[in-house]
């Protein structure tokens, strides 16, 4: 049997399409919980349809990324992976970086040499055995991070925003700097969306403009791939 047949199969697409369907009513709990609790804390029905409508404008750009990412992983881990584990994970990177490595580690080399069926089965392994430590880690630390962040601010509580917003710039930044110094149209694309990020964001400062808050992400992301386009 082709591994293309096997990779796409309707046990494939339930085994699949069962674990999307955790993520989907954990999605579901989320909000009815974070609903209720901002009910209980006094924020107004007006406030929380705001963050929802921001929070949904603001993902369509990811979303969009994501799709791409699919569309790569389906010509090597078929339909039923690719969706599962983009649901899941959402790393493009990381996911066609454990396929490699999987059908490496048989002796397939992608785009050069034909997958087999154990390159497949190697790949499938390699992409879940690979995000398990984030699982446990989660697992085992998400209790005592509400501590940890106590005793980190127990002097100072700035010190909270400073650490989130310096991991933030870190981890865009660690993804961006490959791209800054390809000296290619990936680069073009960075500092294109960075200029044009800086650009809504001093707009949305304005008023008449703040609407552009909650598209600015999204604004940046395609403007930035447009441009490289056309360039």
């Amino acid at each position: 049997m082709d591994y293309m047949q096997m990779a796409n199969s309707i046990p494939m697409w339930i085994a699949s399409g069962l674990a999307v369907f955790l993520v989907v009513i954990q999605a579901a709990l989320f909000v009815k919980k974070s609903y209720n609790t901002g009910k209980e804390m006094g924020i107004t029905e007006h406030q929380m349809k705001s963050a929802m409508r921001s929070s949904f404008i603001t993902s369509i750009g990811p979303s969009l990324v994501i799709l791409t990412g699919v569309l790569a992983l389906l010509v090597t881990v078929g339909g039923p992976m690719a969706w599962m584990r983009l649901s899941f994970i959402g790393s493009v990177m990381f996911e066609l970086m454990a396929v490699g490595a999987g059908t490496e580690a048989v002796g397939v080399k992608l785009g050069v040499d034909p997958v087999t069926n154990v390159a497949f089965a190697s790949a499938v392994w390699t992409m879940i055995l690979g995000s398990i430590g984030w699982i446990v880690v989660a697992t085992l630390g998400a209790d005592k991070m509400d501590k940890l962040q106590s005793k980190v601010s127990s002097k100072d509580p700035g010190i909270i925003k400073a650490i989130s917003i310096a991991a933030m710039l870190g981890a865009f930044g660690s993804m961006v700097s490959g791209h800054l110094i390809a000296m290619n149209r990936n680069t073009v694309a960075a500092l294109a969306g960075g200029l044009i990020m800086a650009v809504v964001t001093m707009f949305s400062e304005k008023d008449g403009f703040k609407w552009l808050k909650e598209w600015g992400f999204a604004v940046a992301l395609f403007g930035g791939m447009l441009v490289a386009a056309l360039v």
